[in-house]
């Protein structure tokens, strides 16, 4: 039978003990405080310290043409995001060169930090009129696309050279503008959009794409540019040697003169849907060259 004195050391041990357990958690969780800030702030082994982190990449910026949409980009924009670009694919207005190239600067204002713009079919023509005097825009990407020069015009390009269907295959759709102005809208007739636009697109997809097709204002094509960007921002040029809208010596014309960086594919006009792989690539190497 333990005696009271017994009982009372017994307590009083306990107690000691259960203090400098107290002591010892508490010790710990100062060490581990004063550890943590050098923890996070800690540069990770596995990376080296001249590595680009996504944080580093510029935002690619995506302009589409005349009759498709932001979504004509939807298969390359998962292999920009794969290698860690911010990628925005821009809702192109299509309605004038100017007007629309106000649009696209408004967007080229919102994002921070350097832009790699690429541009399909008139989105060229758009991105050489916005992206003068940008300085933040370190790269022009061309993809089957316009490279206009001052006093140019879309319409004027795409007929410089021989080898052009796109012309007798559009229908004009008359429009009025609340002000009261009038002019045209212009669409691809859909029995002949796959021949002309997306030959190396299946017809499911092709006939969807034509279906879905955002007209051009007739008056968009005619306009001449003001502004020539490619002449103070590198480019690169990707060539469709399968092209019935522009002709494939229209396109190494003005990518020659701009003295762009080329690549030539066997693809018809609509690339972008067709060799998503391929547009990315020329994207991901103009965005690395530029960001070195």
């Amino acid at each position: 039978m333990p005696t009271l004195n017994t009982k009372i050391g017994f307590v009083l041990h306990t107690g000691a003990r259960y203090r400098r357990g107290v002591i010892v958690a508490l010790a710990a969780l100062v060490a581990l405080a004063l550890l943590l800030p050098a923890a996070v702030n800690a540069s990770p082994q596995s990376v080296p310290a001249n590595s680009p982190t996504p944080e580093d990449k510029p935002t690619v910026v995506l302009v589409h043409g005349a009759f498709a949409d932001s979504s004509s980009w939807n298969g390359v924009i998962p292999r920009l995001k794969r290698e860690g670009y911010p990628v925005f694919s821009v809702a192109n207005p299509l309605r004038g060169l100017q007007e629309d190239a106000a649009h696209l600067r408004t967007v080229l204002d919102s994002v921070e930090g350097p832009i790699v713009l690429a541009g399909h079919s008139y989105g060229g023509s758009v991105m050489s009129e916005a992206a003068e005097s940008k300085p933040d825009v370190k790269a022009l990407v061309y993809v089957a696309s316009f490279q206009l020069d001052i006093g140019e015009s879309t319409g004027e390009l795409a007929g410089k050279f021989p080898g052009g269907e796109l012309g007798p295959v559009l229908q004009p759709v008359a429009f009025e503008t609340p002000d009261g102005r009038t002019g045209n809208d212009l669409y691809v007739k859909q029995e002949e959009f796959r021949r002309v636009f997306a030959a190396d697109i299946s017809k499911t997809i092709a006939e969807l794409m034509a279906a879905t097709q955002r007209p051009i204002a007739e008056t968009a094509l005619q306009d001449t540019a003001t502004k020539a960007a490619w002449k103070t921002i590198p480019s690169w040029s990707m060539i469709t040697t399968k092209d019935l809208a522009i002709p494939a010596e229209s396109m190494r014309f003005m990518a020659e003169r701009a003295n762009a960086e080329v690549v030539e594919i066997d693809a018809s006009h609509g690339v972008t849907v067709s060799e998503p792989r391929a547009v990315a690539d020329l994207i991901t190497k103009a965005a690395h060259e530029v960001t070195q």
